[in-house]
């Protein structure tokens, strides 16, 4: 029996039962058989980011966070985007890392599911980029208009959309195959 490879799932959302989160459920229904997934959807219960704590004396909340990125594999965030931005506890997670090479060379897949969501998506490349993460353009999508593509059991409505994220799911998992042989 292979080990299945560990993938820390990020939910930007701070919204119980999310649009975000109904993918991240499509998205282990599709990798159960290669991935061992960690989900983490409570970002609101990490503390308000202090950089005079971040590398001597950080939290113990945020060294577990840490080393649940550290240990896995790979890194899946999925979010929406509020107010032409991310999130600011998913911002609040990552400004905790930057002072840290966690995510450095760390294979990761990027969702943005948001009304617009152009802004947001973009914001998270470029920070993804400034802390030195492994992505493609393969392993990024952004759906708009997500509430349209969905209903309320999550179930995809749109063909165009499955189809898109199924691509992206594939490409996640051959980025983070090849990175983990």
């Amino acid at each position: 029996m292979t080990k299945k490879i560990t993938v820390f799932v990020l939910i930007g959302s701070a919204s119980k039962n999310s649009a975000n989160e109904k993918l991240v459920q499509h998205f282990t229904a599709l990798t159960k058989d290669i991935f061992e997934l960690n989900i983490f959807k409570d970002l609101k219960t990490l503390p308000h980011f202090d950089p005079d704590l971040t590398t001597a004396f950080p939290p113990t909340e945020i060294i577990e966070f840490r080393e649940n990125i550290e240990k896995a594999d790979g890194i899946l965030i999925c979010t929406p985007e509020y107010i032409f931005s991310i999130p600011s506890g998913l911002k609040n997670a990552i400004e905790w890392c930057v002072a840290t090479t966690v995510f450095t060379d760390k294979t990761i897949g990027l969702i943005t599911a948001s009304a617009s969501g152009i802004k947001g998506h973009e914001e998270l490349q470029l920070i993804m980029r400034t802390v030195m993460a492994n992505f493609t353009p393969e392993t990024t999508l952004l759906i708009q208009g997500i509430k349209g593509k969905i209903n309320e059991q999550g179930n995809f409505t749109d063909e165009n959309t499955k189809h898109e994220f199924i691509k992206f799911t594939n490409a996640f998992k051959t980025l983070i195959n090849d990175k983990t042989i």
